[in-house]
């Protein structure tokens, strides 16, 4: 009991707050969109928020107090972003707030510094009043722009404010400028727009003739069709002119990079990259390296390509480049006209003087070599093996290894009389499921390593969570096998050993599946922490309510059944009773009944969480599997 009350404790620190309980960020500045549990759409019913600034005519740099409140009153909201903009265009971000109100009030830097305000916690609010200094020299009208979050699955975006008139400081302001307050009738769906008409958004050109003229890659899988890439690159035979575009805009990333691989793995590779810097996009060409993973422009020669296009617009990085048909990088030559290469996609949230960092956005790589001149569709690389990893871990220790342990724990007086290979029922399954844990645990401990092709370089604690507990898992059974008689005295060390090895591999296990729904290339939903969070409480609960039923049951027969001296955790036969021997301790058919509840139940989160491992990303298999169906 005592490892699962820690572990609940551990991952009550793990589990991260999906209301972003300190705020926004700054990666929602430009469509203000909160991303909640993988992306839950916003409401775009009438908003009961009112967004009501004091007075509508304020002087140039002076203060203007703005009161978040509800119609009708006493509405509570948890969470909030909110903003001023220019009412004409290019409705750049105006003005900065005032941090007025440590306890309620954050203010983040989008375009300028304290430019927007935001929440510092998901405490219930009934109304906030904010102070807001306008613009130096600035003469026009503004517009103020929130969201509010009633609940983490109730937000509105873009709810307007009346519009506020600056003018010259000089300007005399007029008393009873004070706008009417009255209900907001209308609420801007995502993507935030300002309040303002405009044209239909055309599609991205970038995508324009892919599959027709030039071949298109980009993640995650599938993006190309639907024209929704987080990061994209072209690649444009014209003639002996060999093209590439790349974009990026998911998360703001610091850099889109695209490279030429002989193998499907990173290391030793050309790359060029677009970084933005200074409000314009710079490229440069690189070159990976292994043992450490990484990249670097040093000895690289910048002259093995030409810029035709750049540009960096609302954090979304785009370059056009043309590269030489033949170059030479750190002594290996690339032909592009008669080489078939690997392809490499990536994009990050951060770069150095002389490198781009760690690929956090994302990665991509196409599954075979491929001929640039080739322009059907790229396809990344397989993912069977990860996939198999994540199934088989999941499997082990959310389900047989769970279910091994409490059949240890608590039915050893169960089905007594009745075994099964000439074991007790309860010994045999728990040797069973136990065996199963070891080999799966083994069996995706290989394919991982194939996979990844050595240790992993992510900044991410599963990997060494993953080896200490598949180190525990495999001395398990060898210990098991040396196990001493039960009269020695070397057993209750055993005893101790044996139970704290398998409890640690347990919790250890746990807290690394956590931490992988948190990898990049697991694309698992953040919302899968909610589903492991249900099977830690369920199967605390449970261990509960069958340590309570042993207590009754010892107190009605006064028969050990859920505890056992360490002397002896695996009482032999002679050491009870006959009478005991021969019926199962009180209460054996509500344990019987509860344990094929819990049976149920771990079955179905497993064969859950197995689903959208497998299938993941789970959105978009969802998606496609619907579009199938509804054509």
């Amino acid at each position: 009991m005592l490892p699962l009350l820690c572990l609940a404790l551990v991952l009550s620190t793990l589990v991260p707050s999906y209301g972003l309980p300190n705020g926004a960020p700054t990666s929602v500045c430009d469509n203000m969109l909160p991303f909640h549990g993988g992306g839950i759409p916003p409401l775009t019913t009438k908003t009961p928020f009112l967004i009501t600034p004091q007075t509508s005519v304020v002087g140039s740099g002076q203060m203007l107090k703005i009161d978040i409140e509800s119609f009708p009153a006493n509405i509570v909201f948890k969470g909030y972003m909110i903003q001023a903009r220019a009412a004409d265009p290019p409705n750049n971000i105006v003005g900065r707030f005032v941090d007025s109100d440590a306890s309620a009030i954050k203010l983040i830097d989008c375009q300028a510094g304290g430019d927007t305000a935001t929440h510092t916690n998901t405490s219930p609010k009934q109304e906030l009043t904010l102070e807001w200094t306008a613009p130096d020299n600035f003469v026009g009208d503004v517009i103020f722009n929130a969201t509010i979050a009633q609940d983490y699955d109730k937000f509105w975006v873009g709810i307007p404010s009346e519009r506020v008139r600056v003018v010259a400081s000089s300007t005399t302001v007029a008393p009873g400028t004070a706008p009417t307050k009255r209900p907001t009738t209308t609420t801007t769906v995502p993507p935030y727009r300002p309040a303002q008409t405009e044209a239909p958004v055309a599609a991205d050109p970038i995508y324009e003739e892919c599959g027709q003229s030039k071949g298109c890659f980009g993640f995650p899988e599938g993006c190309v069709d639907s024209k929704n890439c987080r990061a994209v690159v072209t690649i444009a035979v014209l003639g002996a002119r060999y093209v590439f575009e790349m974009k990026a805009g998911y998360n703001r990333p610091a850099y889109v990079a695209f490279g030429l691989s002989n193998d499907a793995k990173m290391g030793e590779d050309s790359v060029i990259e677009c970084v933005p810097e200074q409000g314009t996009v710079s490229a440069y060409a690189s070159w990976t390296t292994v043992g450490p993973y990484g990249s670097t422009r040093l000895g690289v020669p910048q002259n093995i390509f030409q810029v035709l296009e750049k540009s960096y617009n609302d954090g979304v990085i785009y370059c056009k480049v043309e590269r030489d048909v033949v170059s030479t990088v750190k002594g290996q030559k690339f032909d592009l006209l008669n080489d078939k290469f690997h392809l490499l996609l990536a994009a990050g949230s951060s770069v150095e003087s002389t490198n781009v960092n760690y690929h956090d956005i994302g990665r991509h790589v196409s599954g075979s070599p491929q001929s640039l001149a080739e322009v059907g569709p790229v396809q990344g690389s397989s993912k069977l093996l990860l996939r198999l990893h994540g199934a088989f871990m999941i499997t082990a220790w959310i389900g047989t290894a769970s279910l091994g342990i409490l059949l240890a724990r608590y039915f050893r007086q169960t089905w007594v009389g009745s075994q099964m290979c000439g074991k007790d029922q309860w010994f045999a399954w728990h040797r069973f499921l136990m065996i199963v844990t070891w080999a799966l645990t083994v069996a995706g401990i290989v394919v991982i390593f194939v996979e990844i092709g050595g240790w992993s370089q992510v900044r991410n604690p599963h990997a060494i969570l993953g080896i200490v507990t598949t180190v525990l898992c495999f001395l398990q059974p060898i210990g098991a096998f040396f196990r001493p008689h039960p009269g020695s005295s070397k057993r209750p060390i055993f005893n101790w050993l044996h139970w704290l090895g398998g409890n640690l591999a347990h919790v250890i296990a746990i807290v690394a599946i956590f931490f992988a729904v948190q990898l990049q290339k697991a694309e698992l939903p953040e919302w899968m922490d909610f589903i492991l969070v249900a099977f830690v409480a369920f199967h605390v609960f449970m261990h509960l309510i069958f340590s309570i039923g042993g207590c009754v049951s010892e107190r009605r027969s006064g028969q050990r059944v859920t505890s056992f001296p360490m002397a002896d955790m695996t009482p032999s036969r002679n050491s009870m009773s006959s009478s005991e021997r021969k019926q199962d301790a009180a209460f054996s058919g509500f344990r019987k009944s509860m344990l094929f509840l819990y049976i149920l139940i771990v079955l179905g989160l497993v064969i859950a969480m197995v689903v959208i491992v497998v299938l993941a990303p789970i959105e978009a298999a969802y998606n496609s599997i619907k579009d199938q169906i509804m054509n």
